[in-house]
């Protein structure tokens, strides 16, 4: 099972991606973004790629090039980075999770395919034991955000008996609006130890 060097907790922001005038990925930046999170903001732990970040709206080689840039200008400044590696192709989405591996990332999350959405709480975990299978040593985050999705199984459904399918399952974001959902999750799980991180910042 993936054990992360530290428990995923506190405070993790949501990266953006920053561009520049002319729609290019503005890399120059990127190591004084890390170090206003940490000196500025004390935070140490980050969500690359994800909603915030606008990785659905860029190409596979730029995510690999965020990915990349952001682990790089976080080595010993950073505890944590968590590369988001969803994709609605099951094989981008798996490139995505090996490469996260390969560059050192420290975990990976993904969202539900919206396209063609999984139909039930089976077909959601089978499509995201196949992306976890590729990077087999990171710990794994599953990115419930319906409201983008619409994928509508709820998490706590999503958590039972999740680890038996997905041994290296360390918890989700949670970017949804249902506190019921949330705190079933939490009241479940105690037990298991599992990150469970509240992405509604509102």
């Amino acid at each position: 099972m993936a054990s992360p060097k530290k428990k995923l907790q506190g405070l993790v922001a949501a990266t953006i991606t920053p561009m520049t005038e002319h729609g290019e990925i503005n890399f120059s930046v990127i190591g004084r973004y890390v170090d206003y999170l940490v000196e500025e903001q004390g935070v140490k732990s980050i969500f690359v790629n994800g909603t915030t970040g606008e990785g659905l709206s860029l190409s596979i080689s730029e995510r690999r090039q965020v990915a990349e840039e952001w682990v790089t200008q976080g080595r010993n400044k950073l505890d944590q980075v968590v590369i988001h590696v969803g994709a609605l192709s099951l094989k981008e989405s798996q490139e995505l999770a090996r490469h996260a591996a390969e560059i050192g990332a420290d975990g990976i999350a993904v969202i539900a395919p919206f396209f063609l959405k999984p139909g039930n709480k089976d077909v959601l975990i089978n499509f995201l034991k196949e992306v976890a299978a590729a990077a087999p040593a990171l710990p794994f985050y599953y990115y419930h955000i319906p409201a983008l999705t619409g994928v509508k199984i709820r998490a706590e459904e999503l958590l039972d008996r999740i680890q038996e399918k997905i041994p290296t399952f360390q918890g989700l974001k949670f970017s949804d609006t249902d506190l019921l959902d949330f705190g079933q999750c939490v009241d479940q799980n105690r037990q298991r130890q599992f990150a469970l991180l509240f992405g509604v910042d509102e």
